[in-house]
Protein backbone atom coordinates (compact mmCIF):
# COMPACT_ATOMS: atom_id res chain seq x y z
CA UNK A 1 0.00 0.00 0.00
CA UNK A 2 1.20 3.35 -0.54
CA UNK A 3 0.60 6.11 1.70
CA UNK A 4 -0.66 8.76 -0.24
CA UNK A 5 0.95 12.69 -0.38
CA UNK A 6 -2.15 14.12 0.95
CA UNK A 7 -1.35 12.36 4.64
CA UNK A 8 1.06 15.28 5.06
CA UNK A 9 1.24 19.00 4.81
CA UNK A 10 3.58 21.78 5.87
CA UNK A 11 2.99 24.91 7.79
CA UNK A 12 4.72 27.89 6.02
CA UNK A 13 3.90 30.04 9.20
CA UNK A 14 6.05 27.70 11.65
CA UNK A 15 10.08 28.55 12.89
CA UNK A 16 9.82 24.56 12.33
CA UNK A 17 12.12 23.87 8.98
CA UNK A 18 9.90 22.43 6.31
CA UNK A 19 12.30 19.38 6.06
CA UNK A 20 12.53 19.00 10.03
CA UNK A 21 8.34 19.30 9.48
CA UNK A 22 8.41 16.56 7.04
CA UNK A 23 10.35 14.46 8.85
CA UNK A 24 8.83 14.50 12.09
CA UNK A 25 5.25 14.39 10.65
CA UNK A 26 7.02 10.50 9.12
CA UNK A 27 8.07 9.99 12.27
CA UNK A 28 4.80 10.53 14.44
CA UNK A 29 3.35 8.47 11.52
CA UNK A 30 5.24 5.64 12.50
CA UNK A 31 5.29 5.74 16.24
CA UNK A 32 1.04 6.56 16.27
CA UNK A 33 1.05 3.07 13.81
CA UNK A 34 -0.70 4.73 11.57
CA UNK A 35 2.42 4.27 9.17
CA UNK A 36 3.09 0.77 8.81
CA UNK A 37 5.61 -1.44 8.40
CA UNK A 38 6.07 -2.21 4.51
CA UNK A 39 3.79 0.82 3.58
CA UNK A 40 5.30 2.89 0.79
CA UNK A 41 5.92 6.23 0.46
CA UNK A 42 4.79 8.55 -1.85
CA UNK A 43 7.70 9.57 -4.34
CA UNK A 44 10.04 12.38 -3.70
CA UNK A 45 9.05 13.81 -7.07
CA UNK A 46 5.36 13.30 -6.38
CA UNK A 47 5.67 14.44 -2.18
CA UNK A 48 7.93 17.53 -3.64
CA UNK A 49 5.01 18.68 -6.46
CA UNK A 50 2.64 17.95 -3.71
CA UNK A 51 4.09 20.00 -0.59
CA UNK A 52 5.40 22.58 -3.11
CA UNK A 53 8.80 22.46 -2.11
CA UNK A 54 12.00 21.26 -3.82
CA UNK A 55 12.63 18.05 -4.43
CA UNK A 56 15.78 18.02 -2.73
CA UNK A 57 14.16 18.66 0.85
CA UNK A 58 12.12 15.71 0.08
CA UNK A 59 14.91 13.51 -0.55
CA UNK A 60 17.11 14.86 2.13
CA UNK A 61 14.61 14.25 4.73
CA UNK A 62 14.24 10.33 3.39
CA UNK A 63 18.05 10.18 3.42
CA UNK A 64 18.10 11.14 7.59
CA UNK A 65 15.06 8.64 7.81
CA UNK A 66 16.53 5.93 6.12
CA UNK A 67 19.90 6.96 8.37
CA UNK A 68 17.95 6.70 11.11
CA UNK A 69 16.03 3.31 10.13
CA UNK A 70 12.61 4.80 10.11
CA UNK A 71 12.97 3.83 6.17
CA UNK A 72 14.47 2.03 4.16
CA UNK A 73 15.53 2.50 0.47
CA UNK A 74 14.91 -0.26 -2.36
CA UNK A 75 16.46 0.70 -6.07
CA UNK A 76 14.04 1.39 -8.61
CA UNK A 77 10.76 0.84 -5.82
CA UNK A 78 11.17 4.17 -3.33
CA UNK A 79 11.18 4.29 -0.12
CA UNK A 80 9.07 2.47 2.26
CA UNK A 81 8.45 2.51 6.59
CA UNK A 82 11.04 0.13 7.99
CA UNK A 83 9.97 -2.46 10.79
CA UNK A 84 12.76 -1.82 12.56
CA UNK A 85 10.54 0.88 14.86
CA UNK A 86 8.09 -0.46 16.68
CA UNK A 87 4.93 1.65 17.11
CA UNK A 88 4.47 3.30 20.91
CA UNK A 89 2.08 1.68 22.68
CA UNK A 90 -1.17 3.62 22.82
CA UNK A 91 -1.90 6.12 25.63
CA UNK A 92 -4.97 5.23 28.49
CA UNK A 93 -7.90 7.38 27.57
CA UNK A 94 -8.11 10.31 30.44
CA UNK A 95 -11.18 11.12 30.88
CA UNK A 96 -13.01 14.68 29.67
CA UNK A 97 -12.25 17.52 31.55
CA UNK A 98 -15.37 19.17 33.29
CA UNK A 99 -16.54 21.74 31.46
CA UNK A 100 -16.39 22.00 27.67
CA UNK A 101 -19.21 21.77 25.17
CA UNK A 102 -22.38 20.37 26.55
CA UNK A 103 -23.38 17.73 23.73
CA UNK A 104 -25.72 16.19 25.95
CA UNK A 105 -28.02 18.90 26.28
CA UNK A 106 -28.38 19.57 22.66
CA UNK A 107 -28.01 15.85 21.34
CA UNK A 108 -30.75 14.27 24.29
CA UNK A 109 -29.70 10.54 23.84
CA UNK A 110 -32.87 10.11 21.51
CA UNK A 111 -31.11 7.94 19.30
CA UNK A 112 -28.49 6.12 21.35
CA UNK A 113 -30.65 4.91 24.06
CA UNK A 114 -32.43 2.95 21.56
CA UNK A 115 -29.10 0.84 21.12
CA UNK A 116 -29.60 -2.96 21.40
CA UNK A 117 -26.72 -4.19 24.06
CA UNK A 118 -28.50 -8.25 23.70
CA UNK A 119 -26.35 -8.39 20.19
CA UNK A 120 -22.86 -10.63 20.19
CA UNK A 121 -20.66 -8.64 17.29
CA UNK A 122 -18.33 -11.77 17.45
CA UNK A 123 -21.06 -14.68 17.32
CA UNK A 124 -18.57 -16.55 14.61
CA UNK A 125 -15.76 -17.61 17.81
CA UNK A 126 -18.72 -19.12 19.52
CA UNK A 127 -18.98 -23.08 18.36
CA UNK A 128 -22.83 -23.17 19.02
CA UNK A 129 -24.49 -19.62 18.04
CA UNK A 130 -28.28 -20.09 18.00
CA UNK A 131 -28.50 -16.54 16.98
CA UNK A 132 -31.06 -15.33 14.19
CA UNK A 133 -30.15 -13.26 10.57
CA UNK A 134 -26.55 -14.41 10.28
CA UNK A 135 -25.34 -16.42 7.34
CA UNK A 136 -23.51 -18.79 6.71
CA UNK A 137 -21.18 -18.44 3.88
CA UNK A 138 -21.01 -22.03 2.65
CA UNK A 139 -24.74 -21.36 1.39
CA UNK A 140 -23.75 -19.01 -0.91
CA UNK A 141 -22.09 -18.91 -4.43
CA UNK A 142 -19.59 -16.99 -3.71
CA UNK A 143 -18.19 -17.61 -7.44
CA UNK A 144 -21.94 -16.50 -8.87
CA UNK A 145 -21.54 -13.31 -7.12
CA UNK A 146 -18.12 -12.36 -8.59
CA UNK A 147 -18.96 -13.04 -11.47
CA UNK A 148 -22.15 -11.21 -11.19
CA UNK A 149 -20.05 -7.87 -9.72
CA UNK A 150 -17.78 -8.73 -12.47
CA UNK A 151 -20.29 -8.04 -15.09
CA UNK A 152 -21.90 -5.26 -13.33
CA UNK A 153 -18.20 -3.59 -13.95
CA UNK A 154 -17.74 -4.07 -17.86
CA UNK A 155 -17.63 -1.27 -19.52
CA UNK A 156 -20.75 -1.03 -21.37
CA UNK A 157 -23.05 -0.93 -17.73
CA UNK A 158 -20.49 0.49 -15.66
CA UNK A 159 -20.48 3.33 -17.59
CA UNK A 160 -23.87 4.14 -16.46
CA UNK A 161 -23.69 3.07 -13.18
CA UNK A 162 -20.65 5.68 -12.34
CA UNK A 163 -23.49 8.34 -12.64
CA UNK A 164 -25.89 9.64 -9.84
CA UNK A 165 -29.78 8.07 -10.49
CA UNK A 166 -30.86 10.71 -8.31
CA UNK A 167 -34.14 9.13 -7.14
CA UNK A 168 -34.58 6.44 -9.44
CA UNK A 169 -33.60 2.47 -9.23
CA UNK A 170 -32.24 0.12 -11.61
CA UNK A 171 -34.88 -0.73 -13.99
CA UNK A 172 -33.67 -4.00 -14.33
CA UNK A 173 -33.83 -5.17 -10.83
CA UNK A 174 -37.16 -3.79 -10.46
CA UNK A 175 -38.67 -5.20 -13.55
CA UNK A 176 -37.49 -8.59 -11.96
CA UNK A 177 -38.55 -7.82 -9.14
CA UNK A 178 -41.95 -7.06 -10.22
CA UNK A 179 -42.03 -10.02 -12.75
CA UNK A 180 -40.38 -13.11 -10.62
CA UNK A 181 -40.26 -12.17 -7.33
CA UNK A 182 -43.74 -10.37 -6.08
CA UNK A 183 -45.57 -13.41 -8.10
CA UNK A 184 -44.28 -15.94 -5.96
CA UNK A 185 -45.89 -13.99 -2.95
CA UNK A 186 -49.25 -13.17 -5.38
CA UNK A 187 -48.57 -9.80 -5.53
CA UNK A 188 -48.77 -7.90 -9.14
CA UNK A 189 -47.02 -4.63 -9.02
CA UNK A 190 -45.94 -2.20 -11.75
CA UNK A 191 -42.76 -0.16 -11.39
CA UNK A 192 -44.35 3.31 -9.86
CA UNK A 193 -45.27 0.87 -6.90
CA UNK A 194 -41.90 -0.59 -6.29
CA UNK A 195 -39.44 1.48 -4.23
CA UNK A 196 -35.96 -0.04 -3.68
CA UNK A 197 -34.70 0.42 0.32
CA UNK A 198 -31.44 -0.32 2.40
CA UNK A 199 -33.22 -3.93 3.74
CA UNK A 200 -36.64 -4.07 5.36
CA UNK A 201 -35.01 -2.21 8.57
CA UNK A 202 -35.09 0.87 5.97
CA UNK A 203 -38.08 0.34 4.72
CA UNK A 204 -39.89 0.27 7.95
CA UNK A 205 -38.66 3.90 8.71
CA UNK A 206 -39.56 5.34 5.47
CA UNK A 207 -43.27 3.66 6.08
CA UNK A 208 -43.49 4.67 9.42
CA UNK A 209 -41.87 8.51 8.42
CA UNK A 210 -44.61 9.03 5.84
CA UNK A 211 -47.08 7.51 7.58
CA UNK A 212 -46.83 8.86 11.53
CA UNK A 213 -46.24 11.86 13.46
CA UNK A 214 -47.36 13.37 17.04
CA UNK A 215 -50.81 12.60 17.64
CA UNK A 216 -51.08 9.81 15.45
CA UNK A 217 -51.72 5.99 16.94
CA UNK A 218 -49.60 2.87 15.49
CA UNK A 219 -50.74 -0.53 16.85
CA UNK A 220 -47.81 -3.06 16.76
CA UNK A 221 -47.50 -6.55 17.51
CA UNK A 222 -46.41 -7.90 20.67
CA UNK A 223 -43.75 -9.61 21.04
CA UNK A 224 -42.71 -8.25 17.97
CA UNK A 225 -39.05 -7.48 16.14
CA UNK A 226 -36.74 -5.69 18.44
CA UNK A 227 -36.05 -2.93 16.28
CA UNK A 228 -39.36 -1.54 14.98
CA UNK A 229 -40.23 -0.07 18.37
CA UNK A 230 -37.83 2.49 18.13
CA UNK A 231 -38.63 3.35 14.56
CA UNK A 232 -41.44 4.14 15.64
CA UNK A 233 -41.15 5.76 18.76
CA UNK A 234 -38.86 8.74 16.66
CA UNK A 235 -41.95 9.46 14.99
CA UNK A 236 -43.58 10.64 18.00
CA UNK A 237 -46.64 8.63 17.56
CA UNK A 238 -48.19 6.75 20.10
CA UNK A 239 -47.48 3.33 20.33
CA UNK A 240 -50.19 0.53 21.29
CA UNK A 241 -48.76 -2.76 21.58
CA UNK A 242 -51.43 -5.72 20.75
CA UNK A 243 -50.69 -9.16 22.02
CA UNK A 244 -50.60 -11.87 19.47
CA UNK A 245 -52.10 -15.71 20.29
CA UNK A 246 -51.91 -18.70 18.82
CA UNK A 247 -52.85 -17.19 15.48
CA UNK A 248 -50.80 -14.09 15.35
CA UNK A 249 -52.44 -10.84 15.59
CA UNK A 250 -56.19 -10.74 16.52
CA UNK A 251 -57.68 -7.90 14.02
CA UNK A 252 -61.16 -7.90 16.45
CA UNK A 253 -59.64 -6.47 19.78
CA UNK A 254 -57.41 -3.82 17.36
CA UNK A 255 -58.60 -0.18 19.05
CA UNK A 256 -59.93 2.72 17.25
CA UNK A 257 -58.65 5.44 15.62
CA UNK A 258 -55.40 4.06 14.47
CA UNK A 259 -53.06 5.52 11.29
CA UNK A 260 -51.31 1.77 10.90
CA UNK A 261 -50.98 -1.24 11.76
CA UNK A 262 -47.61 -3.05 11.62
CA UNK A 263 -48.04 -6.70 11.29
CA UNK A 264 -45.52 -9.92 10.17
CA UNK A 265 -48.57 -11.98 9.10
CA UNK A 266 -46.02 -14.58 6.58
CA UNK A 267 -44.43 -15.71 9.93
CA UNK A 268 -44.80 -13.66 13.03
CA UNK A 269 -41.35 -12.47 15.11
CA UNK A 270 -40.31 -13.62 16.85
CA UNK A 271 -43.43 -16.85 17.56
CA UNK A 272 -43.21 -17.86 13.27
CA UNK A 273 -47.26 -18.34 13.86
CA UNK A 274 -48.36 -17.37 10.53
CA UNK A 275 -52.12 -15.52 10.33
CA UNK A 276 -55.07 -17.54 9.26
CA UNK A 277 -56.63 -16.54 6.13
CA UNK A 278 -59.77 -15.57 8.20
CA UNK A 279 -57.65 -13.20 10.42
CA UNK A 280 -56.02 -11.81 7.58
CA UNK A 281 -59.47 -11.03 5.42
CA UNK A 282 -61.12 -9.80 8.39
CA UNK A 283 -57.95 -7.22 9.21
CA UNK A 284 -58.28 -5.67 5.44
CA UNK A 285 -61.60 -4.96 5.96
CA UNK A 286 -60.85 -3.13 8.70
CA UNK A 287 -58.39 -1.10 6.98
CA UNK A 288 -60.79 -0.21 4.51
CA UNK A 289 -63.54 0.47 6.79
CA UNK A 290 -61.81 2.34 9.26
CA UNK A 291 -59.20 3.99 6.74
CA UNK A 292 -55.98 2.97 8.28
CA UNK A 293 -52.64 1.37 6.64
CA UNK A 294 -51.22 -1.92 6.94
CA UNK A 295 -47.66 -2.01 6.82
CA UNK A 296 -46.35 -5.45 6.04
CA UNK A 297 -42.86 -6.77 6.94
CA UNK A 298 -42.46 -9.90 4.93
CA UNK A 299 -41.02 -11.54 7.49
CA UNK A 300 -38.89 -14.92 6.37
CA UNK A 301 -41.41 -15.90 3.60
CA UNK A 302 -39.48 -17.95 1.70
CA UNK A 303 -38.78 -19.96 4.53
CA UNK A 304 -41.92 -21.81 4.94
CA UNK A 305 -41.76 -25.35 6.76
CA UNK A 306 -45.63 -25.48 8.02
CA UNK A 307 -47.30 -26.20 5.06
CA UNK A 308 -47.67 -24.19 1.78
CA UNK A 309 -47.37 -20.15 2.69
CA UNK A 310 -50.22 -18.46 2.34
CA UNK A 311 -49.77 -15.29 -0.24
CA UNK A 312 -48.81 -11.85 1.29
CA UNK A 313 -51.33 -9.39 2.70
CA UNK A 314 -50.81 -6.96 -0.55
CA UNK A 315 -52.39 -10.01 -2.81
CA UNK A 316 -55.56 -9.69 -1.21
CA UNK A 317 -54.89 -5.84 -0.65
CA UNK A 318 -58.42 -4.57 -3.17
CA UNK A 319 -58.15 -1.21 -1.48
CA UNK A 320 -54.33 -0.38 -1.82
CA UNK A 321 -54.42 0.00 2.28
CA UNK A 322 -51.10 -2.32 2.37
CA UNK A 323 -47.48 -1.54 1.70
CA UNK A 324 -45.72 -4.41 1.83
CA UNK A 325 -41.97 -4.49 3.05
CA UNK A 326 -39.52 -7.00 1.53
CA UNK A 327 -35.88 -7.85 1.97
CA UNK A 328 -32.84 -9.96 0.27
CA UNK A 329 -30.71 -9.81 3.35
CA UNK A 330 -31.82 -13.71 4.72
CA UNK A 331 -32.10 -15.32 0.84
CA UNK A 332 -29.05 -14.10 -0.09
CA UNK A 333 -26.80 -12.38 2.79
CA UNK A 334 -27.60 -10.08 5.48
CA UNK A 335 -24.33 -7.67 4.55
CA UNK A 336 -26.22 -6.98 1.04
CA UNK A 337 -28.71 -4.53 2.69
CA UNK A 338 -30.67 -4.29 -0.07
CA UNK A 339 -34.47 -4.79 -0.24
CA UNK A 340 -37.81 -3.47 -1.54
CA UNK A 341 -41.50 -1.23 -0.74
CA UNK A 342 -44.45 -1.92 -2.43
CA UNK A 343 -47.25 0.55 -2.12
CA UNK A 344 -49.81 2.37 -4.10
CA UNK A 345 -48.00 4.90 -6.17
CA UNK A 346 -48.65 7.95 -4.10
CA UNK A 347 -46.75 6.16 -1.06
CA UNK A 348 -43.90 5.45 -3.31
CA UNK A 349 -43.92 9.30 -4.40
CA UNK A 350 -43.35 9.88 -0.69
CA UNK A 351 -40.59 7.87 0.34
CA UNK A 352 -38.74 7.89 -2.60
CA UNK A 353 -38.80 11.94 -1.95
CA UNK A 354 -37.98 11.38 1.60
CA UNK A 355 -35.25 8.51 0.38
CA UNK A 356 -33.60 11.27 -1.82
CA UNK A 357 -32.98 13.56 1.27
CA UNK A 358 -31.17 10.85 3.16
CA UNK A 359 -29.22 8.60 0.64
CA UNK A 360 -30.71 10.04 -2.82
CA UNK A 361 -30.59 5.78 -3.99
CA UNK A 362 -28.98 2.47 -2.56
CA UNK A 363 -25.74 1.48 -4.20
CA UNK A 364 -26.17 1.30 -7.88
CA UNK A 365 -23.29 -1.13 -8.28
CA UNK A 366 -25.25 -3.46 -5.80
CA UNK A 367 -28.35 -3.02 -7.37
CA UNK A 368 -26.85 -4.36 -10.61
CA UNK A 369 -25.38 -6.98 -9.40
CA UNK A 370 -27.90 -8.39 -7.62
CA UNK A 371 -30.09 -7.94 -10.66
CA UNK A 372 -27.61 -9.84 -12.21
CA UNK A 373 -27.96 -12.79 -9.81
CA UNK A 374 -31.63 -12.78 -9.71
CA UNK A 375 -32.16 -12.86 -13.62
CA UNK A 376 -28.87 -15.87 -13.99
CA UNK A 377 -30.75 -18.15 -12.27
CA UNK A 378 -28.28 -18.23 -9.12
CA UNK A 379 -30.70 -16.59 -6.37
CA UNK A 380 -33.10 -19.34 -7.22
CA UNK A 381 -30.48 -22.14 -6.87
CA UNK A 382 -29.18 -20.44 -3.63
CA UNK A 383 -32.73 -20.95 -2.49
CA UNK A 384 -33.08 -24.42 -2.97
CA UNK A 385 -29.53 -24.78 -0.98
CA UNK A 386 -31.09 -22.97 1.68
CA UNK A 387 -33.75 -24.87 2.05
CA UNK A 388 -32.77 -28.18 1.84
CA UNK A 389 -30.07 -26.71 4.46
CA UNK A 390 -32.28 -25.23 6.71
CA UNK A 391 -35.54 -28.67 6.29
CA UNK A 392 -32.27 -30.71 8.00
CA UNK A 393 -31.39 -28.34 10.85
CA UNK A 394 -34.72 -28.12 11.56
CA UNK A 395 -35.26 -31.70 11.81
CA UNK A 396 -31.83 -31.76 14.08
CA UNK A 397 -33.06 -29.10 16.01
CA UNK A 398 -36.71 -30.21 16.58
CA UNK A 399 -35.46 -33.89 17.66
CA UNK A 400 -33.29 -32.84 20.17
CA UNK A 401 -35.47 -30.21 21.60
CA UNK A 402 -37.73 -33.16 22.01
CA UNK A 403 -35.47 -35.37 23.28
CA UNK A 404 -34.08 -33.36 25.82
CA UNK A 405 -37.46 -31.93 26.99
CA UNK A 406 -36.89 -28.30 26.61
CA UNK A 407 -40.31 -26.38 25.49
CA UNK A 408 -41.38 -24.53 22.32
CA UNK A 409 -43.60 -21.68 23.02
CA UNK A 410 -44.44 -20.90 19.14
CA UNK A 411 -45.14 -22.76 16.20
CA UNK A 412 -45.21 -23.02 11.92
CA UNK A 413 -41.70 -22.54 10.13
CA UNK A 414 -38.93 -20.06 9.63
CA UNK A 415 -35.37 -20.25 10.59
CA UNK A 416 -35.66 -20.47 14.72
CA UNK A 417 -37.74 -22.03 17.38
CA UNK A 418 -39.25 -19.75 20.09
CA UNK A 419 -38.99 -20.88 23.40
CA UNK A 420 -40.40 -21.21 26.67
CA UNK A 421 -38.55 -21.51 30.09
CA UNK A 422 -39.21 -23.85 33.18
CA UNK A 423 -41.59 -21.98 35.12
CA UNK A 424 -39.90 -18.73 37.77
CA UNK A 425 -37.10 -19.14 34.99
CA UNK A 426 -35.53 -15.93 33.53
CA UNK A 427 -33.96 -16.28 30.45
CA UNK A 428 -31.19 -13.56 30.16
CA UNK A 429 -29.04 -15.07 33.30
CA UNK A 430 -29.39 -18.72 31.12
CA UNK A 431 -27.75 -16.36 27.98
CA UNK A 432 -24.80 -15.15 29.90
CA UNK A 433 -24.10 -18.68 31.87
CA UNK A 434 -24.51 -20.57 28.35
CA UNK A 435 -21.72 -17.99 26.57
CA UNK A 436 -19.51 -19.67 29.22
CA UNK A 437 -20.09 -23.11 27.62
CA UNK A 438 -19.53 -21.47 23.70
CA UNK A 439 -23.38 -21.56 22.97
CA UNK A 440 -25.36 -18.19 22.26
CA UNK A 441 -29.22 -17.70 22.84
CA UNK A 442 -31.69 -14.69 22.24
CA UNK A 443 -33.42 -13.75 25.57
CA UNK A 444 -37.05 -12.96 25.07
CA UNK A 445 -37.05 -9.41 26.60
CA UNK A 446 -36.09 -7.13 23.43
CA UNK A 447 -39.15 -8.44 21.72
CA UNK A 448 -41.97 -7.32 23.95
CA UNK A 449 -42.70 -3.53 25.01
CA UNK A 450 -42.73 -4.34 28.53
CA UNK A 451 -38.94 -6.20 29.08
CA UNK A 452 -40.12 -8.63 32.34
CA UNK A 453 -43.29 -10.05 29.78
CA UNK A 454 -40.05 -11.40 27.76
CA UNK A 455 -37.99 -12.85 30.54
CA UNK A 456 -39.40 -16.13 30.57
CA UNK A 457 -38.54 -16.96 27.27
CA UNK A 458 -35.45 -17.12 24.30
CA UNK A 459 -35.03 -17.91 20.43
CA UNK A 460 -33.22 -20.77 18.96
CA UNK A 461 -32.18 -19.94 15.48
CA UNK A 462 -29.80 -22.32 12.90
CA UNK A 463 -29.06 -20.01 9.60
CA UNK A 464 -25.44 -20.20 10.91
CA UNK A 465 -25.10 -23.03 12.42
CA UNK A 466 -24.33 -27.20 10.96
CA UNK A 467 -26.70 -29.81 11.32
CA UNK A 468 -24.35 -31.84 13.00
CA UNK A 469 -23.53 -29.47 15.85
CA UNK A 470 -27.09 -28.85 16.65
CA UNK A 471 -27.92 -31.29 19.27
CA UNK A 472 -24.80 -30.94 21.12
CA UNK A 473 -25.60 -27.54 21.34
CA UNK A 474 -29.22 -28.28 22.14
CA UNK A 475 -27.98 -30.41 25.02
CA UNK A 476 -25.36 -28.14 26.25
CA UNK A 477 -29.01 -25.29 27.21
CA UNK A 478 -30.37 -28.40 28.50
CA UNK A 479 -27.55 -29.03 31.22
CA UNK A 480 -27.46 -25.79 31.80
CA UNK A 481 -31.34 -25.53 32.56
CA UNK A 482 -30.76 -28.51 34.71
CA UNK A 483 -28.46 -27.10 36.22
Amino acid sequence: MTIPAEAFFLDRSSDTPLQAQLRRQIIAGVLEGRFRAGEKLPSSRRLAQHLGVARVTVAQAFAELVATDYLVSRDRAGHFISDGIAPLPLPTPTPAPPGGFDWPRLLGARFSQTERTDRVPDWRRFRFPFVYGQADPALVDHAAWRDCAVRALGRREFIPLTGDLYSEDDPELVDYIARHILPRRGIRARSDEILLTLGAQNGLWLAAQVLLGPGRRVAVEDPCYPGLRPILAATGALLLPQPVDAEGLAPGTLPRGLTAVFTTASHHSPTNTAMPEPRRRALLARAAAEGFAIVEDDYEFEMSFAGAASPALKARDADGAVIHVGSFSKSVFPGLRLGYMVADPRVIREARALRTLVLRHPPGMLQRTLAHYLSLGHYDAQMNRMRAAYAERRAAMEAAIAALGLTPAGQGGGSSFWMAMPAGRASAPLAQELRLHDVLIEPGAPFFARPEDGAGFYRLAYSSIPAERIPEGIARIAAALRA
